[in-house]
């Protein structure tokens, strides 16, 4: 049976009380309070939603993640770093880059970062928790993806790309930051043949909440902005 949340309880059921059917389905309700968000990815669930819908909370099995040490970058895009077409920063444009995440998408008419979802990620970024990796064509933000950094622990939610392969380049850079900073595993939710072509498998929910107990409290990296310490694209 679903539980459904109360406003003023942060709690979540265990993991293992997710639905078979919808894959994951763990709750409904509640709100975005930031408090909340945070507390949800802590305990292994993310929100998940069209507009119109209620919240709703997801702990698919198995999980799809990506560990730093196993990414692949594909030839053509090894030299497309090489070329350096584009320059990737982090956290300079948090507020643009989930607002293009949000943006319109050849496959849907929809999108489920609604503005309410967009006001709560913002105020986790605002508290050090959300962050942001840009890639930039000159002046024009071309490209970038977000997600929530706890501990040694990194929850991938959304990229978008305006020019050829601009997230990738993002994406690359930031999971090679990632890397050099000691983070043990990236959470990319749910499958995809995109994210399968960087490295990323499928692992058991217990293996993901594993990871959860053992990296969550790790000291977190503290100087994201720092363009000193970003991996060479070449």
């Amino acid at each position: 049976m679903l539980t459904w949340l109360s406003r003023n309880n942060f709690d979540f059921p265990p993991l293992d009380k997710a639905l078979h059917e919808p894959n994951g389905l763990l709750a409904a309700g509640g709100d975005l309070d930031p408090q909340r968000l945070l507390a949800a990815y802590r305990h292994g669930c993310f929100p998940w939603f069209q507009d119109g819908q209620p919240i709703l909370w997801w702990s698919p099995d198995p999980r799809t993640v990506l560990l730093p040490s196993e990414l692949h970058v594909s030839r053509s895009l090894a030299k497309l770093l090489r070329q350096q077409r584009y320059h990737v920063t982090i956290d300079q444009a948090f507020e643009r880059v989930i607002q293009g995440c949000a943006g319109p998408r050849a496959y849907t008419d929809g999108t489920w970062i609604t503005t309410p979802m967009q006001q709560a990620y913002c105020e986790l970024h605002n508290q050090g928790v959300a962050h942001s990796a840009e890639a930039w064509d000159g002046s024009e933000l071309v490209g970038g993806l977000y997600g929530l950094a706890i501990g040694r622990l990194f929850f991938g939610e959304s990229m978008f790309s305006r020019a050829d392969n601009a997230s990738k380049v993002a994406f690359v850079t930031l999971v090679r930051r990632l890397k050099a900073a000691g983070f043990e595993l990236i959470d990319c939710q749910m499958p995809s043949q995109h994210l399968h072509s960087f490295g990323a498998r499928a692992i058991s929910r217990r293996e993901f909440a594993a990871y959860l107990r053992r990296h969550l409290d790790q000291s977190p990296l503290r100087d994201w902005t720092s363009q000193a310490d970003l991996p060479s694209l070449a």
